[in-house]
């Protein structure tokens, strides 16, 4: 099974619509089983989500709102109305969802993660996607929402195999990544990945440089529960353009793992 996590960066400067298919063209090739998506961007009739999905030939959910805000006013026309979210396209049915409040004193409105359980044909499994605070002033919420994701993917009433896929705003060095250390293994770090390795990387030529607490680190993780008893056979970060095009600020992780039998 092969698990993918991306932040796709909403309808965000430059060419969202270039950038889209980019995106499609992306998975076309990376082809993931399991996807989350952060900066997910949904309508009153879709979502990012179900795009990609009935691209492909998937399923999908959606759930917001989730960070960043959306810009007050749009920078332009295609913005107006349109929500900030998470999401998840899975190749097996999404026999349900639930979404979880991240804690928040800073913001007037808290953002979401989102669980699922997928019926997978030979192990059914968990997953959770969700993208915490950014911003330094906001430190205590983002160690508060890490916590909050430690909380959920370590919870004892959750049957493994369980999956994170978060873009997290910090590296495993970092103190917000700490709380989630002790419920759940790194599986980049598994899978032999270099440490040095970055998801939100300078050198792309839109990066937010002004996100010096999460620029030229591995902010985006596949962080898989403790217990769950899957083995991880390897993982890859996806950093290459399209056409001369970035498809996201960040780049995409996946990792392949062979669940436990049931």
């Amino acid at each position: 099974m092969r698990l993918a996590t991306w932040n796709v960066l909403w309808r965000f400067a430059p060419d969202w619509r270039a950038r889209e298919r980019g995106i499609l063209t992306t998975l076309e090739r990376v082809a993931p089983d399991v996807l989350g998506l952060q900066e997910c961007w949904a309508t009153r009739t879709e979502s990012q989500a179900d795009r990609i999905a009935a691209h492909l030939g998937m399923h999908a959910a959606f759930a917001g709102p989730s960070l960043p805000p959306v810009p007050e006013p749009p920078e332009h026309d295609d913005q107006a109305g349109v929500r900030m979210g998470v999401g998840l396209v899975s190749r097996w049915p999404i026999a349900g969802t639930v979404e979880h409040e991240l804690p928040v004193s800073h913001r007037q409105v808290a953002p979401v993660a989102l669980e699922a359980r997928i019926a997978h044909p030979e192990t059914p499994l968990r997953v959770v996607v969700a993208a915490t605070e950014w911003e330094p002033a906001y430190a205590d919420d983002h160690l508060a929402q890490t916590r909050r994701l430690a909380e959920l993917i370590g919870a004892p009433d959750l049957a493994p195999p369980t999956f994170l896929l978060a873009d997290l705003n910090c590296d495993v060095s970092q103190a917000e990544f700490a709380p989630l250390a002790p419920v759940a293994v790194d599986v980049w770090a598994i899978a032999g990945g270099a440490a040095d390795a970055v998801t939100l990387s300078s050198a792309v030529p839109f990066a937010p440089l002004e996100a010096v607490k999460e620029m030229d680190r591995r902010i985006d993780h596949i962080l898989m529960a403790n217990g769950s008893g899957a083995v991880v056979e390897g993982a890859s970060i996806i950093d290459e353009p399209v056409d001369g095009l970035f498809p996201s600020d960040h780049f995409m992780v996946t990792a392949d793992v062979r669940l436990p039998p049931r």
